[in-house]
């Protein structure tokens, strides 16, 4: 997956990842700043997930989108 791509459609998903993953706040999607790795931190935070599943989690979502 090519995160420049994701970076560059940021502004037009995050309604769509705030859809994907309701327990994130609209401040801590607009902070990420489309930062990969704090998008991860974050879902570590308020899902209980694993580093590796939240990866897992972003790298699926993103690669259908784009």
């Amino acid at each position: 997956m090519n995160w420049d791509i994701v970076k560059g459609k940021w502004k037009q998903m995050t309604g769509a990842v705030r859809e994907k993953w309701g327990e994130l706040t609209e401040d801590e999607v607009a902070q990420m700043d489309v930062d990969r790795d704090q998008l991860v931190g974050k879902l570590q935070e308020r899902y209980g997930w694993t580093k590796n599943e939240a990866e897992r989690e972003v790298d699926d979502y993103f690669r259908d989108k784009v």
